[in-house]
């Protein structure tokens, strides 16, 4: 792990300094070192990765105690950065999904289509033959999606500007929407019209129209909802389904991965390519205010133990309320910017629970009783889904103020492919759990007690699966939406730094009129999830903000 301690940061000038040491924070460093700036990255905790972490807190157990899959770091970062040169290890999953169900059956898929249409047909016949047609669809409106992902949104102008600065903005606006015209034609008007749909429709609706299999359903549907607080039934979650087939590993679409030795291994690498040209990163260094001239300038950052930090160019990799309301000084931002960061939806719903056991779970539906991994352990296994009412219904527990009588689980195992992240025999376990409100009207987070008895609910209905889990358990770390605030600095414990809503995406990311990056606050950019595109350990907003930053430097 990186543990240089801030007390070595050297005293000068930096070109660029990065606030937080998250996936986007180093990916954006490494960017603008590659472009010839001197680059600080200031990470408040002690170890780098942000929510993309790998922390020992079980001895001998590894956890990614946030993010836990990837699938949608950028191939143009992996590649541009040389990411495999710098340790980054891909690791396959096949299958990628089994949902266990209480009457016995269950339903395995994957990349094999083979194998997805023989487990399919054991709920419907129909639905096998759907469902290569609905993948294929989904990869199509992933690529009209996908240019988009690498691009700075065409924004206006947001300060007085030189004439070859209004030509190359009017230039580049002009380019961006032919070339969406000329995917949107490509696409044609049949899929045009399905993609505006799925934007908008609840993902059950786009489900309910595709399949007749409760199982299949709810099993695709948990990917619209996750990380959010929202329902199957909310108009917008359809296009949340796209991360079906988003996920990339090695050039192969819809596959997601595991990361040997954990997500931090992703930060990992980022942060080697990021100090091999040039970068320096320093941990155990809070920012605690952005420093102005004149209220209208950046010129460095404040750490809280008073130590200043100079530089004309500032990004910030913590979330838009965080960035533009805790560390910009009052009474420097436009009010009604600062009123629109404060109404953005920070909302949580989510709860992550690491496990280290001593064996891996044995499913009844299985009817198998071997101590290695089957089929059934290597993919996300999702527990209390077997039909979209399940799923609405967790919802509905939340939105009145409750945690989930019956949550919606999706388990992890990456120690069945991993070998480095616990010891022989023993295994890693990750339960990405919805829903828990933020402040529960029955109870408080901040309770050992209530907490304790929510593990144990999530523990107990893994064990109507699996008898026996509860009793496997060697020890357990809980992060709950107000502790992922507090440890890994999510506003609200959103996942996302921000919901990812129709209205609080690419031109209103974060907010209307500053999707680009920039800030009314000049030399201040954000270069997180916050930022388009948004959430998911990816790396755009980062890579995307440092290329501004170069632009803005006449350094590209």
């Amino acid at each position: 792990m990186w543990r240089r301690s801030f007390s070595t940061l050297p005293k000068k000038k930096w070109e660029a300094v990065v606030i937080g040491g998250g996936h986007n924070g180093l990916t954006a460093a490494a960017y603008l070192a590659r472009g010839g700036l001197s680059v600080a990255v200031l990470e408040r905790r002690h170890v780098i990765g942000g929510a993309a972490v790998t922390e020992e807190i079980v001895p001998g157990f590894k956890f990614s105690r946030c993010s836990y899959l990837q699938g949608l770091l950028r191939p143009c970062i992996i590649r541009e950065l040389e990411l495999g040169r710098h340790g980054l290890k891909l690791l396959k999953r096949s299958p990628s999904s089994f949902t266990p169900c209480l009457d016995g059956r269950y339903l395995l898929l994957g990349p094999d289509q083979d194998l997805n249409h023989s487990e399919i047909s054991k709920f419907s016949k129909h639905d096998a033959d759907a469902y290569p047609r609905y993948e294929k669809q989904l990869e199509r409106f992933c690529g009209f999606m996908d240019p988009l992902l690498d691009s700075t949104p065409p924004e206006s102008l947001q300060s007085a500007s030189s004439f070859n600065d209004k030509l190359s903005n009017k230039m580049y606006k002009s380019a961006f929407w032919a070339r969406c015209l000329r995917q949107a034609v490509s696409l044609g008007h049949k899929d045009m019209v399905a993609f505006m749909d799925l934007l908008l429709a609840p993902a059950s609706k786009v489900l309910n129209n595709w399949f007749e299999s409760d199982v299949l359903k709810a099993s695709l549907a948990t990917d619209a909802v996750i990380g959010s607080t929202a329902s199957v039934h909310t108009p917008g979650s359809g296009y949340v389904l796209l991360h079906h087939v988003m996920g990339e590993t090695d050039g192969e679409k819809g596959i997601w991965s595991y990361v040997e030795g954990g997500m931090g291994s992703v930060s990992m690498a980022i942060a080697n390519a990021a100090k091999e040209a040039g970068a320096e990163i320093f941990t155990n260094a809070e920012v605690s205010e952005i420093l102005t001239e004149d209220s209208s300038i950046v010129k460095g950052v404040l750490l809280a133990d008073g130590t200043r930090v100079e530089s004309s160019a500032i990004l910030s990799n913590a979330t838009p309320y965080r960035t533009y309301v805790e560390l910009v000084p009052t009474n420097v931002l436009p009010e009604n910017f600062v009123s629109a960061i404060k109404n953005s939806d920070y909302s949580s719903a989510t709860t992550k629970i690491n496990l280290a056991v001593d064996k891996l779970p044995q499913f009844q539906c299985c009817n198998t009783n071997h101590s290695g991994p089957g089929p059934e352990h290597f993919g996300t296994i999702h527990i209390g889904a077997e039909s979209m009412d399940e799923v609405h219904s967790a919802c509905h527990d939340s939105e009145n103020g409750l945690p989930s009588r019956r949550p919606v689980i999706e388990m992890t195992i990456p120690s069945t492919l991993d070998n480095t992240i616990s010891p022989p025999g023993k295994h890693v376990i990750n339960l990405f759990i919805q829903y828990t409100p933020y402040k529960p009207s029955d109870g408080s987070w901040e309770d050992p007690t209530y907490r304790e008895a929510f593990a144990q609910r999530c523990f107990k209905l893994i064990d109507e699966y699996a008898p026996g889990f509860s009793s496997s358990i060697i020890s357990y770390d809980m992060l709950t939406p107000p502790d992922l605030e507090r440890e890994i600095g999510l506003t609200g414990g959103n996942i996302f730094h921000g919901a990812m809503g129709l209205d609080s995406l690419f031109l209103m990311r974060p907010v209307k009129g500053w999707s680009n990056y920039r800030s009314p606050l000049k030399g201040l950019y954000l270069c997180g999830s916050g930022a388009h595109p948004g959430g998911g350990v990816m790396g755009a907003p980062g890579r995307n903000a440092a290329h501004v930053v170069l632009q803005d430097l006449k350094r590209i």
